[in-house]
């Protein structure tokens, strides 16, 4: 199959895909579009939100959707990395034998990831870049795709741990869910109340996935898109030579080089998903924000003047 019919496939697969959320997610469509431009990216996403927001049950529709194996990890102050990554155990031959933990799946749901230590947190961070686990010395490569999509309650931080910034940087979108509207909120109770409940099909296989996801890597890029998405990601760094004064005033530190990266192959992932066979700088626009928030540090002068980070991203277009 040629790339240009590979790139109509998946678009019309992923109307189709919107169609089937739909049946179970009421509203949250920006919410759902940078979930699915993470999986086909091939990236991670953090989602900010309230409790009830439907966190569990979207990451839920979308594993049933795609045909994915899902395993949701809830994460509490006690919980250790064992209890994620699996532990070897003594069988009945007394031969040690490899248990693997919840973090053997597609789609893994790290719920409330800010409530557990450091050193749980962590034990995420290989499967996460590496695709792979190292366990009592020995390497287990996770199935693909492979998709962490952990979720951060922005309220009750009292005896949380906040991710530290190494670990914020791994997750390609930072996504904000905001409370319903009047509407859908009626709409949701509807749904909710009624005892009926919608079966979602799956629409892809494992090697769908990984095939629409090797397409996009092969869109070509134009060179003064390269240059814009990395452009972008200069001038929030405040001691570059292209930082805007808004930059120098308010932000202590800037985006890395990840984010150029992930800028592009968000980029990409938007304008395939569109029918577009090759992104424009309106692509990597529509995907800065949720890239760049969780990269940024602002200083104590933006927190005191109430200056939100999504107004200093745009401010840079």
């Amino acid at each position: 199959m040629s790339d240009v019919t590979a790139v109509s496939q998946l678009v019309s697969k992923y109307n189709a895909l919107q169609k089937e959320i739909k049946k179970v997610i009421v509203g949250q469509d920006e919410v759902v579009e940078q979930v699915l431009i993470s999986i086909f990216s091939g990236g991670h996403a953090l989602l900010i939100g309230v409790p009830g927001l439907a966190k569990t049950l979207l990451v839920n529709t979308v594993a049933q959707a795609l045909g994915l194996e899902f395993k949701r990890i809830q994460f509490t102050p006690d919980l250790m990395p064992s209890d994620i990554l699996g532990s070897e155990i003594l069988d009945k031959n007394r031969e040690f034998k490899f248990i693997k933990g919840p973090i053997f799946a597609n789609i893994i749901l790290a719920d409330e990831i800010n409530r557990t230590p450091p050193k749980t947190q962590a034990a995420l961070l290989e499967a996460m870049q590496e695709r792979a686990v190292t366990v009592a010395g020995h390497h287990y490569k996770l199935d693909l795709p492979y998709f962490v999509l952990a979720t951060q309650n922005p309220i009750e931080q009292e005896g949380t741990y906040p991710l530290p910034e190494a670990q914020l940087d791994r997750f390609m979108f930072a996504i904000n869910l905001d409370y319903p509207s009047f509407s859908e909120e009626v709409e949701v109770v509807k749904m909710t109340t009624a005892g009926e409940n919608e079966k979602v099909r799956p629409l892809f296989t494992s090697e769908e996935i990984i095939g629409f996801q090797q397409l996009i890597r092969r869109i070509p890029v134009a060179d003064n898109v390269i240059e814009y998405a990395v452009g972008l990601v200069g001038k929030t760094r405040p001691d570059s030579v292209s930082a805007p004064e808004i930059v120098k005033n308010y932000i202590d530190w800037g985006a890395g080089p990840r984010a150029s990266q992930n800028l592009i192959l968000a980029a990409k992932t938007h304008a395939a998903l569109n029918g577009k066979f090759s992104p424009d700088i309106e692509d990597v626009q529509k995907a800065a924000i949720g890239i760049l928030r969780h990269r940024l540090i602002k200083n104590y002068k933006a927190e005191a003047e109430g200056l939100s980070i999504e107004k200093i991203i745009q401010s840079l277009y």
